[in-house]
């Protein structure tokens, strides 16, 4: 099918269309977008400065907050700078790139986790096995697989746009360019396309969530027989992955498991895990992790007696 070329432009309709309550939503994500990259940086430098990189949970840490860091960004400027304009419009290839990005770091995110919690069952599982199962090589590796798997995904997905014809309204009732949204505007029947989506994004995220919901399940097995105090630094080790889990796929499934409909509430939704998750991830490994705080104060103690020598 020859691509339809008549909409070079998209109108994005936002969150709200009165102006008082976008000034307050700029006000708003201001504060979680600062919030993100400081403490999204924090632990960045505090872990590759201090012997925690060396450790296989925090160097993936490491890589979640990195692309924590570029997952929101593919999303949040763009959302404040039109919160603050009178007309909010996209470019066609600009919304294609933003399609292609967000579900590229996004993926990359789900796999982190994924590789995350593997961690945690291995380091509780088969503690004797842990050293060699969770070298760095095999902490590359995984890294690497998450790359791949966020490309592949992404991949599919702007394949499965590129390619629609789009002949006019060019409204999305969205903050941003996502799959349903675009799917809904298109001028062709994208009941077939609909079924890919759910099939790529949808089986994704449910695959990858009943794989960290099965590992914790194993985890609580385990645990089972150990004295208070071990089972205690056990779960203390998962707590904070699962809330960041929580935080990211709940929403996530919410929109992408079901057929490709759109409804006014998945924008709110969508600002969970493209916001307020990268915004509470620093904040939950490092108040429930003592370790994390520990490093947070060798690293930035050491920089201010430094520079008060």
């Amino acid at each position: 099918m020859e691509k339809n070329s008549n909409v070079t432009e998209f109108i994005l309709l936002g969150l709200s269309q009165n102006k008082n309550i976008e000034i307050l939503c700029f006000v708003l994500f201001l504060f979680c977008y600062i919030a993100i990259w400081t403490g999204n940086l924090l632990i960045m430098i505090s872990i590759m400065f201090s012997q925690l990189i060396d450790q296989p949970m925090y160097f993936l840490l490491n890589y979640l907050s990195l692309s924590d860091l570029c997952y929101t960004s593919t999303v949040t400027p763009k959302l404040m700078a039109d919160l603050l304009a009178e007309r909010k419009t996209i470019s066609y290839s600009n919304c294609m790139i933003q399609l292609f990005t967000t579900h590229f770091f996004g993926g990359i995110e789900i796999f982190i986790l994924t590789g995350m919690a593997y961690d945690r069952y291995v380091a509780i599982c088969t503690p004797l096995h842990y050293t060699a199962m969770m070298n760095r090589q095999k902490c590359n590796a995984i890294i690497t697989a998450c790359c791949t798997g966020g490309f592949i995904h992404s991949a599919s997905q702007f394949l499965l746009t590129i390619f629609l014809p789009f002949c006019g309204p060019n409204e999305i009732d969205h903050y941003f360019c996502d799959i349903y949204p675009l799917l809904k505007l298109s001028c062709s029947n994208t009941q077939i396309m609909g079924f890919l989506v759910i099939a790529n994004s949808g089986l994704i995220a449910l695959v990858t969530f009943v794989i960290l919901i099965l590992s914790y399940f194993f985890i609580l097995y385990t645990i089972r027989g150990y004295s208070v105090e071990s089972r205690h630094k056990a779960l203390s080790t998962c707590s904070s992955h699962v809330m960041v889990v929580v935080l990211f796929f709940a929403p996530s499934l919410f929109i992408y498991i079901r057929p490709a409909t759109t409804f006014p509430e998945d924008k709110v939704f969508a600002l969970f895990y493209t916001i307020i998750a990268p915004m509470f991830n620093p904040l939950i490994y490092t108040l429930r992790n003592t370790e994390m705080k520990n490093a947070l104060r060798k690293v930035w103690c050491r920089q201010i007696v430094l520079k008060g020598k």
